[in-house]
């Protein structure tokens, strides 16, 4: 797959990218370093603690995490699994950089394990919980095509309706100037 990261931005709700499946790295290489660079830029630059390629307007199994929000805490998990390690859940407010103007409550496992790989093509697992399992849960959701507007319940989808009918708007504003 070819990169252009100079037309990496944050990609917004409903775009088709956030939509599909994510498709495998097949190589760790430097497109794969700039991206990572260019979306720690894209993730911090929105203050966020997790992006996920997708996010970046890139289709592939991908995502950072930096729970302090600092360049240096900056976390690569490529082509990750993540399992839920309980059955307990938690349901709190999430907001998301590709859904922006709306927080509402997700529900989650309190627990998960990642299996990923690393810049250096080590594979790492790791047991999460807390603010770290609910990222990753998030981070893994937009591989799989998933949304926090995918995950709201009906009583927040009413809630939210006209920022994300915004959203949706803006949406094809965007397309048709392209």
């Amino acid at each position: 797959m070819q990169i252009d990261v100079e037309k990496c931005k944050i990609t917004h709700y409903p775009a088709e990218v956030l939509a599909g499946r994510a498709q495998p790295v097949k190589e760790i290489d430097d497109s794969i370093r700039k991206l990572v660079e260019k979306m720690t830029d894209i993730m911090l630059e929105n203050k966020g603690i997790g992006l996920a390629a997708p996010q970046a307007g890139i289709p592939l199994r991908l995502f950072i995490v930096s729970l302090d929000a600092t360049r240096e805490s900056v976390r690569v998990y490529i082509n990750p699994t993540v399992t839920a390690t309980t059955r307990e859940f938690d349901s709190v407010e999430e907001g998301c950089l590709s859904v922006p103007g709306i927080y509402t409550k997700i529900r989650r496992y309190k627990k998960c394990r990642v299996t990923a790989t690393d810049l250096d093509g080590n594979e790492f697992t790791e047991e999460a919980e807390g603010l770290y399992a609910r990222c990753l849960q998030h981070e893994y959701d937009h591989l799989e095509g998933m949304t926090i507007a995918g995950r709201m319940n009906s009583a927040a989808k009413i809630a939210h309706r006209k920022q994300l009918k915004k959203l949706k708007e803006n949406h094809k504003r965007n397309v048709k100037r392209e």
